[in-house]
């Protein structure tokens, strides 16, 4: 009888310690990234070709026209180069395809999509990159005759589509700005 006892009084304890407090489910909650309404400047420079871009960016050079736009509270860039057209387009717009499908072995969708502005003459594609690539937005334009600009979307960290997928839509709408504004002088 007294081991019985024990083993009632030990069973109740046991009961009595694992009583607490009922577990409360975290709120549901989304990551919330504020970024500043896009506010636009026009390029000064001596290089054939102006652009609007955002004041939030930091233009560093890295000679010639080719240029770097610094976000630095997204930690990204915008990265752009200008070539001359020399006889050379065919092989130009092969280069810029060729960057833009190098994601494809980390990107889930490459979405392509046509710019026109013939008033301009302003002709080029932006590539949407989707997934885990170190790039999520590739672009070029030219007017087909002298000029050719490429540009780039990096990240200083490593490719989490999901991380980035706010800052790189703020990136993309920059660029999209940037094509849609880009003079040939």
């Amino acid at each position: 009888m007294t081991f019985n006892r024990i083993l009632i009084t030990v069973g109740a304890l046991i009961f009595l310690a694992s009583c607490g407090p009922d577990p409360v489910p975290k709120p549901k909650a989304m990551l919330r990234l504020d970024y500043p309404s896009h506010a636009y400047r026009m390029l000064e420079s001596d290089c054939p070709f102006t652009f609007e871009y955002n004041r939030l960016a930091r233009r560093e050079g890295q000679g010639g026209c080719n240029m770097v736009l610094d976000y630095t509270p997204m930690k990204g860039s915008i990265y752009l180069t200008y070539k001359t057209v020399e006889g050379n387009l065919n092989q130009l717009l092969s280069d810029a395809q060729k960057l833009s499908y190098e994601h494809v072995v980390k990107a889930d969708n490459i979405l392509e999509q046509p710019y026109v502005d013939p008033d301009h003459k302003v002709y080029g594609m932006f590539y949407e990159v989707k997934g885990d690539a170190a790039s999520q937005s590739q672009f070029y334009v030219t007017d087909s005759v002298s000029h050719f600009v490429t540009g780039s979307v990096y990240f200083y960290a490593r490719p989490n589509y999901d991380s980035i997928l706010p800052a790189a839509a703020y990136l993309q709408n920059d660029i999209r700005r940037l094509m849609e504004s880009i003079r040939w002088k």
